[in-house]
């Protein structure tokens, strides 16, 4: 469609008719397998968990792989395995799911934003250094839509100042940073199998490491203390029960199967994408990572310049999604702007309603400015669209150009 036809928010045909793949995707390999597993009668934390491990451990090219309930719980499990204890500080990003600060907060540390970079959306190595103080244990990259932190700058730090490196992959299934997959750069990394994921169970997470201690501690964490080779009643550390059922193993198993075919297909999409709409004035892409040599791809996400387009980024959404695409101002907003942070300074402490009261931290006079501008700017496109075929693709490619072509007349 050019894009000199009638934007479909003012009475034109829209750009995308056709309905968008339909997720989760699944077949005949997930009925098989539950079937199986409903018939043996060996439902819980068995041989097909210790496959799944195997096999995503494989896949991320790590040596080990710890599973547990979902991706919360592996960051938490996570951080208590490298030693973050009451009173440290770690360092995350404001972008991203609120679990990256609050399992933070869950272990008795205290979360410190550093702002991310305009380009990539993840963590800025720079002001990392700046946020750094002497409390601090650990930071958290996060990768955001499957694209890897700077994992070369971000372990040059740590590695100068002792710090522990815990990755957020929960969008970085697949994902390599010059061959070597996500979660296999730092200490560890955890990953989130919650059903908008691009391999999903309904619900569950993995903590990857090369380190078999890190390794035995998050096993002990999530089998309620116990120590491998130990007697099955005896609990020497402390734990909870954050065990993976046979029932997810087997969704995952066949999830994982499935899953390199769609990373080809969503990148080979991504290519066409970027290639069509480079050039668009006020359509901002995100440069691609050399240093990346796959990528999941959780959403394609892009930046409206309100300046140059002369529409704001929500009222250019309200037309792209007259068009028929699929996209979202994002489920982001800075996190320090929640109550939980933005009234941490407030007592009297309670541990779930105000967690960080008597601390001596406030969150109310923090600001990330790069943050908080993607936050206004960024356009989503989540993964499902990206299975979808090439020419509807180019559809969506069509919608941008249509939308920014008539932005005077959609103001």
């Amino acid at each position: 469609m050019s894009a000199s036809a009638k934007p479909a928010l003012l009475g034109g045909p829209p750009a995308c008719p056709q309905p968008w793949p339909a997720w989760p995707v699944f077949d005949n390999r997930e009925r098989q397998r539950l079937n199986a597993v409903l018939e043996s009668g060996q439902w819980w934390f068995g041989e097909r968990v210790r496959e799944f491990e195997r096999a995503y451990a494989a896949f991320q090219g790590a040596k080990f792989a710890v599973s547990c309930t979902n991706g919360t719980t592996a960051i938490e499990m996570g951080l208590r395995a490298l030693g973050v204890v009451e009173g440290d500080e770690v360092i995350v990003p404001p972008y991203s799911f609120v679990a990256t600060a609050s399992a933070v907060i869950t272990v008795g540390a205290i979360p410190v934003f550093a702002d991310i970079e305009p380009d990539t959306l993840n963590l800025d190595p720079a002001d990392v250094e700046r946020k750094r103080t002497p409390r601090t244990r650990a930071v958290i990259p996060v990768h955001v839509g499957g694209r890897m932190a700077d994992m070369d700058r971000l372990n040059a730090l740590a590695a100068r100042h002792g710090l522990r490196v815990l990755e957020d992959a929960a969008h970085a299934w697949g994902s390599q940073w010059q061959g070597r997959g996500a979660g296999t750069l730092g200490d560890c990394g955890t990953f989130s199998f919650q059903v908008s994921k691009n391999i999903t169970a309904g619900e569950g997470g993995v903590l990857v490491t090369d380190h078999e201690d890190l390794a035995d501690l998050c096993r002990s964490f999530s089998h309620c203390g116990r120590r491998k080779g130990g007697p099955w009643y005896d609990h020497d550390y402390l734990g909870s029960n954050l065990r993976l059922t046979e029932f997810q193993a087997a969704v995952l198993l066949a999830q994982l199967e499935r899953l390199p075919d769609q990373m080809a297909r969503r990148e080979a999409n991504v290519r066409v994408l970027d290639a069509a709409l480079d050039g668009i004035p006020g359509i901002r892409r995100l440069p691609a990572e050399p240093r990346m040599t796959r990528r999941s791809h959780h959403m394609y996400i892009l930046r409206v310049d309100e300046a140059v387009l002369g529409l704001s980024r929500d009222r250019f959404l309200e037309a792209l999604c007259a068009e028929g695409v699929p996209a979202s101002k994002g489920w982001y907003q800075p996190l320090y702007r929640n109550r939980v942070f933005q009234d941490a300074h407030r007592g009297p402490a309670h541990g779930i309603k105000s967690p960080l009261a008597a601390k001596g931290v406030r969150y109310d006079t923090v600001s990330c400015p790069v943050c908080e501008q993607v936050c206004r700017d960024a356009v989503w496109i989540a993964h499902p669209a990206l299975l979808a075929s090439e020419s509807q693709v180019r559809q969506i490619a069509d919608a941008v150009a249509k939308v920014a072509a008539h932005a005077a007349q959609l103001r």
